[in-house]
């Protein structure tokens, strides 16, 4: 019958050069550099300070944000609550018709 054919390695062609010799080398110590004298770093950036109108703010902020990601997910939730009872009652509407095309058989 038919059997398969398994490709055969070819074997590798061209000229095969050794790897090459590392030398090694020798380090002479240079001048020595004095160091630089450290600064006092400058503030990379300001203190925040809360206000009581800015603390309300933030606030009034998270609380609508919770609020809207909350209507969200619950409309999220009805729509395949819906989209479910709709499917089961399409499945017993259709078990209904067949079963009673069977019944006049």
């Amino acid at each position: 019958m038919l059997r398969p054919k398994f490709p055969t390695m070819p074997q590798p062609t061209g000229l095969i050069t050794p790897p090459a010799v590392i030398q090694p080398t020798t380090i002479t110590p240079g001048a020595t550099v004095p160091q630089p004298v450290a600064v006092a770093p400058a503030p990379s950036r300001p203190v925040v300070q809360l206000t009581p109108v800015t603390a309300l703010a933030l606030v009034g902020g998270g609380t609508a944000v919770v609020l809207v990601v909350g209507a969200v997910l619950v409309s999220l939730l009805l729509a395949v609550a819906i989209t479910g009872a709709s499917v089961a009652v399409c499945a017993v509407v259709l078990r209904s018709l067949l079963a009673s095309d069977a019944k006049r058989r």
